[in-house]
């Protein structure tokens, strides 16, 4: 079976804004920076981290670079130092270096490895002896604001370093003397600046959105200035070659261009639900990793040969699944149908899904099969995909497109090319009774299933071989499962009333099951920074748990008159959202536990959508959710099933599965100020 990567990969572990990455020398190895305050390590090939976290920083860490040599990193921080770390071992070389009187913003080695160069919110920039530490000489000042970004010249006799000024400046990296005048040209901060390998050129990347290609010997600007992000550039760099430029931004894109005419190359790289903040090339350019803010939490790989990963779909429609057999579009907005209604199921269609590049749809049903169809012409792609021997019940995409992995009342599961629509090996057998949910981990290498035969198995994406023996410890049907977001454990809900907590890798119970729900526990979910759980369940509470210690946090959430069905966390860990059998959907403070405002009350099936970024959806068979944070814009792409029912996370989409969905509704602040009927059966929809 071949590879299931999730874009090239995306590796998980931080808690905070990530606001730095590096590759090393030998492009095996990357490593970043956060707001967590803690620098990670991660191997390139595999993507997993390497070690645990470097700790030493009491502020956020605000840039990362390798030695030359690979042997040691370089840290700075907004606490005002620099820090020195040994990658084999992870431990703080020497004391931190002192002397900028404000954050430090960037760092960089120079080519032979001796020398350090920082630039700080003081304004200057200054040279340190890489190996002892030592100042040298006086800061270098010049700058009238903030420098926020500085490198050294491949020869290692200039620095270049940029400002929130507006300004670009050159330096002679032994006398510390200004070499020519300050490159003048952008609008606004000077974000990001790079050299280009032979060090005649400079790359600069601006708060005025636009990229500026520059003179290293004249400083005179050369050509236009790259246009097409539409926000602030965050950071710029090249490719070994020095025939490429990479630019990250806060439109949450990356985009690639030709360093010698300045067009574009290819689309720009979409993935990320927040802000770029930081990119990098790989030595051989055969890479870029790029990292992003709170909401996303990541660091991303991209093929750069390639240029092109899914983009997300656009948000411009809905489809719905019926048990008349049919896939149906809706515009989302207007609620409108989209084109005839696909047919090709002979039975109920149970669940459905976009690709990550909301090109295809795929489907499954009573039928036993699994369909794929064209998203724009509604047309079938290939033949049905057989091998299920009941019901398929879930379908979900692989967070990079090209596989489906599908779950069925026939106890197995199945993974298939999504291009050819070929089996890729056998079926994933192991439970004995029906497969109730499946998710897979953010970085697509695992899968992991829950069942009415009481267990939680976990699997190896790639091969399709269970990974450890079955996850044993509830007594009754499994009815909820989610990863945490660093995929080193996973949570499930159970009709025996517990929620259990489980080691990812050793498969191996967690604690005692969290005990406090007197009826079946219906959803359960993870907070974005993985620190806390929420249950919800048939005796009409929210609970809340320390995922750590399985402690309770406070009382029981009651407010609802019936079941609580289903329970999630917004973007930011701020609010609850729950959902209830009574047909309505509340909110709560995560810290107090208080409600927020008045139960949201609708007709037998509502989804509300709003236009302030927050997306409830219910039903009184089974609710999902999800709650979108407007500053945010969007939680992480595919993100583990939160309830007992199928549901994908999109950029700005949400696919569930929902048995009789009436109406599609439009709210603000609790208000419904319009609805329009919709078909039954599954539903995307667009906050």
């Amino acid at each position: 079976m071949e590879k299931w990567p999730a874009t090239l990969g995306v590796l998980v572990g931080h808690t905070g804004l990530i606001t730095s990455v590096a590759f090393s020398r030998d492009g095996e190895r990357i490593v970043s920076g956060s707001s967590d305050e803690t620098v990670r390590l991660w191997d390139v090939e595999s993507g997993a981290p390497l070690g645990n976290p470097l700790q030493g920083h009491a502020d956020w860490v605000t840039s990362v670079a390798f030695s030359p040599d690979g042997k040691h990193i370089v840290s700075g921080s907004n606490e005002r130092t620099v820090r020195l770390w040994d990658v084999e071992s992870g431990a703080p070389l020497g004391k931190p270096l002192q002397g900028h009187t404000k954050w430090v913003t960037s760092v960089a080695f120079s080519p032979d490895g001796k020398h350090i160069v920082s630039g700080g919110g003081d304004r200057t920039v200054r040279l340190w002896d890489a190996e002892s530490g030592v100042p040298l000489g006086k800061p270098l000042q010049g700058h009238t604001n903030w420098v926020t970004s500085v490198a050294f010249s491949p020869d290692g006799k200039h620095i270049v370093s940029g400002s929130d000024d507006n300004t670009v400046r050159l330096w002679d990296a032994e006398s510390g003397a200004p070499v020519g005048k300050p490159l003048q040209g952008h609008t606004d901060s000077v974000t990001s600046v790079a050299f280009s390998p032979d060090g005649k050129h400079i790359v600069s990347g601006s708060n005025d959105k636009t990229v500026q290609l520059w003179d290293a010997e004249s400083g005179a600007p050369l050509g236009k200035q790259l246009k097409g992000h539409t926000a602030s550039v965050t950071s710029v760099a090249f490719s070994l070659d020095g025939k490429h430029i990479v630019s990250g931004s806060h439109d949450k894109t990356v985009r690639l261009w030709d360093a010698e005419n300045g067009a574009p190359v290819g689309k720009p790289l979409e993935g990320h639900t927040n802000l770029v903040t930081s990119v990098a090339f790989s030595p051989d350019g055969k890479y870029i990793a790029s990292s992003s803010g709170y909401g996303d939490s990541t660091v991303r790989l991209w093929d750069a040969e390639n240029v092109a990963p899914p983009s997300p779909p656009d948000g411009k429609h809905i489809v719905s699944c019926s048990g008349d057999s049919t896939v149906r579009l809706w515009n989302a907005e207007s609620g409108a149908s989209v084109g005839k209604p696909l047919e090709g199921h002979t039975g109920w269609v149970t669940s459905v899904a976009f690709s990550p590049d909301g090109k295809h749809i795929v489907s499954g049903g009573g039928d036993r099969t699994v369909r794929l169809w064209d998203a724009e012409s509604g047309v079938p792609l290939g033949k049905p995909l057989q091998g299920h021997t009941n019901w398929v019940t879930s379908v979900a995409f692989s967070p990079d497109g090209k596989h489906i992995v599908s779950g069925s009342d026939d106890n197995t599961m199945c993974l298939w090319d999504a291009k050819s629509g070929a089996s890729l090996g056998k079926l994933l057998e192991g439970h004995t009774e029906s497969v109730t949910s499946v998710a897979c981990s953010l970085d697509g290498k695992h899968i992991v299933s829950g069942s009415r035969d009481k267990t939680v198995r976990l699997w190896d994406a790639e091969s399709g071989v269970p990974l450890g023996k079955p996850l044993q410890g509830h007594a009754d049907s499994v009815t909820s499962i989610a990863f945490s977001p660093d995929g080193k454990h996973i949570v499930s809900g159970s009709d025996d009333s517990t929620v259990c907590l489980w080691d990812a890798e050793s498969a191996a119970l967690v604690g005692k099951p969290l005990e406090g729900h007197t009826e079946p526990v219906t959803s359960v979910a993870f907070s974005p920074d993985g620190k806390h759980i929420v249950s919800g369940s048939r005796d009409k509470t929210v609970r809340l748990w320390d995922a750590e210690s399985g402690a309770p946090l406070g009382k029981p959430l009651d407010g609802h008159a019936d079941w609580v069905t289903s329970v999630a966390f917004s973007p930011d860990g701020k609010h609850i959202v729950s959902g209830s059998h009574e047909k309505t959907v509340r909110l709560w403070d995560a810290e107090s536990a208080a409600p927020v405002g008045k139960p949201l009350e609708g007709n037998n099936e509502p989804v509300t959508s709003s236009s302030n970024g927050m997306c409830i959806l219910s039903d009184p068979w089974d609710i999902n959710m999800c709650l979108q944070d407007a500053l945010q814009d969007a939680y992480p792409n595919q993100l583990p099933s939160q309830s007992g029912l199928p549901i994908s996370y999109y950029s700005n989409s949400i696919m569930l599965k929902i048995p009789h969905v009436s109406s599609f509704w439009t709210i603000q602040d609790g208000w419904v100020l319009s609805s329009s009927e919709l078909d039954s059966g599954c539903l995307l929809t667009n906050s």
